[in-house]
């Protein structure tokens, strides 16, 4: 199946239709499918009647009960998976105000526990400082100031004791020339107090050496439930498990090329001594 961003809303009515029409086609009611696929009739009733997207092994289970096979279970598990992926694109986001993805940002982060951000390209705006935020939406036209102070309240859920955070941060990210020497010199200052918080972990990958890997966007993974992955024109949000669980794999690759702890902030404070003769 070609993935149309456009239609993502439609495939989840779409897949709701075709489970719905693959069980009356075996004669079965939603109480035995429910049963045979150990399920609840109300989750059932709610996936066919499009209130709930269920998971990809959700449809798995239901496609192997219902003995659909073939290239009409291949359709209806394309129509899953795209079901199971978000677009958003920045345009939308802007429309909406950049205040309403913080808003977004910050429910999900209430309900997360364990945060892996790979920053293939920038600082994300939980380790940044205000001049760095500031910065960072520079090309967005109007009033920004109410973005500005929701990405800075968020920052405050990195002292939680109850959540994790692992940050891996290329060298390239790290040091991008956003602002002026003296302020990317604040800003590695920042990253070296962010990593001492005892629940938050930061590494960098040196551009040394060899790393056979390529990356090829940023990205977020939260828990097991969910991953973002950031593109130039927008964002893409996946559930499929397969999905997650691809980008957490990826984590774990890069984090081997990565310096941790006080060698990280050795190097960290090397920058920012660079940062600071440059502003000289």
């Amino acid at each position: 199946m070609t993935f149309e961003p456009e239609a993502l809303g439609q495939s989840r009515s779409d897949l709701a239709a075709a489970l719905k029409s693959e069980r009356k086609r075996a004669g079965w009611t939603q109480v035995r499918l429910a049963k045979r696929c150990n399920m609840s009739q109300t989750k059932i009733s709610n996936i066919e009647s499009g209130k709930l997207t269920p998971a990809i092994v959700d449809v798995e289970l239901i496609l192997h009960a219902l003995g659909a096979e073939g290239p009409l279970a291949g359709e209806i598990l394309a129509l899953a998976r795209s079901a199971n992926t978000e677009w958003q694109d920045h345009w939308s986001s802007r429309r909406r105000g950049l205040d309403k993805k913080q808003n977004e940002l910050a429910r999900l982060e209430a309900v997360s526990t364990q945060f892996r951000y790979f920053l293939l390209s920038m600082i994300t705006g939980l380790l940044a400082t205000p001049e760095y935020v500031r910065a960072s939406i520079a090309d967005v036209p109007g009033d920004q100031s109410k973005t500005i102070a929701k990405k800075l309240e968020r920052q405050r859920v990195l002292v939680n004791p109850e959540k994790t955070f692992t940050f891996l941060l290329t060298e390239q990210a790290v040091r991008w020339p956003l602002l002026p020497p003296i302020e990317m010199a604040m800003q590695m200052d920042r990253l070296v107090s962010v990593s001492r918080i005892p629940n938050v972990q930061l590494g960098v990958i040196p551009l040394a050496g060899h790393i056979p890997e390529r990356p090829l966007n940023t990205f977020t993974v939260y828990d097991r439930r969910l991953a973002t992955v950031e593109t130039g024109t927008g964002a893409l949000i996946l559930r499929d498990h397969r999905d997650v669980n691809a980008y957490r794999e990826d984590f774990e690759r890069y984090e081997r090329y990565a310096v941790w702890g006080d060698d990280c902030r050795a190097l960290l404070n090397d920058w920012s001594v660079i940062f600071t003769r440059q502003h000289q």
